[in-house]
């Protein structure tokens, strides 16, 4: 872990790179926004790592980041370890899918955190020193974004990348966030409006709730995540532990959609 401070004294160094990984959610969104106001001595680059199963939402919220921030986002994706290329409409999940042998991923295995998030960010970093600058706030405990070790999430364990917290030096909480987007012009992304959190179209952390909005807004997204759920050697793989999204479908009660605070959630990708 480092400070702002260290990162600042390390500002001419050619061999260093300043990172904002973006997630498409409010509190990455939010840090880009206070690093370029705050510390514009600092050559921040933005990235954002496409698994190629985003919202519709969290596009058109990142294009509007761009142009708040006058400078484009440099876009990851996990074709470049499969030695392939980005063709059609072809996704970078669904080629790991297949060298996962079907197996979708799940809070119990979650490889799609690892090839399509922090693989092609620790590739882009490579052998440079780089501090990662993260938005998690100061008033931020859940759960979900600790480790077993009780320490602020990184997106890598690597030496050579330097996970920096800029929202908990200054203190900076919720309330802080949502007023540094408003004034901005940027406000909250769409889909805020009916979920809960970034990430994947078919996140297996999506709450029931949260999969029945899926279908009202993305109809056509619900179906393809239906045609995910296949048999694997026998065994049935399902998005929702205990019942398919069919079921889910056909089920006539309306389920509410808790806040983030509240249940299980993948930090790398949520923030």
């Amino acid at each position: 872990m480092a400070t702002i401070e260290e990162a600042l004294n390390r500002t001419n160094d050619p061999d260093v790179k300043h990172i904002v990984s973006l997630s498409g959610g409010k509190d990455s969104t939010a840090l880009a926004l206070f690093m370029r106001d705050n510390y514009p001595q600092l050559k921040v680059e933005y990235v954002f790592c496409d698994t190629g199963v985003e919202l519709p939402e969290t596009e058109e919220y990142l294009e509007r980041l761009e142009a708040r921030l006058g400078t484009k986002v440099t876009r990851l994706d996990a074709f470049a370890k499969l030695k392939a290329e980005k063709k059609g409409k072809r996704n970078a999940f669904d080629m790991w899918l297949q060298v996962y042998g079907g197996y979708l991923p799940s809070p119990r295995s979650r490889w799609c955190t690892r090839v399509l998030k922090i693989e092609p960010f620790e590739r882009y970093v490579g052998a440079n020193t780089a501090f990662s600058y993260i938005g998690i706030r100061y008033d931020e405990n859940r759960e979900g974004y600790q480790q077993q070790s009780k320490k602020p999430p990184a997106l890598s364990d690597k030496p050579n990348i330097l996970p920096v917290y800029p929202f908990k030096e200054h203190r900076m909480g919720l309330r802080d966030i949502e007023r540094l987007l408003e004034e901005s012009g940027l406000g909250l992304p769409k889909y805020y409006e009916w979920r809960s959190r970034s990430g994947c179209y078919f996140c297996f952390y999506q709450q029931k709730g949260e999969w029945q909005a899926l279908k009202r807004h993305h109809p056509d997204l619900f179906e393809r995540a239906k045609q995910y759920e296949r048999p694997v050697n026998g065994k049935q793989f399902t998005w929702v532990e205990g019942r398919s999204l069919e079921e889910l479908e056909k089920d006539p009660r309306k389920y509410d959609v808790k806040a983030p605070e509240d249940v299980d959630g993948c930090a790398v990708c949520h923030l």
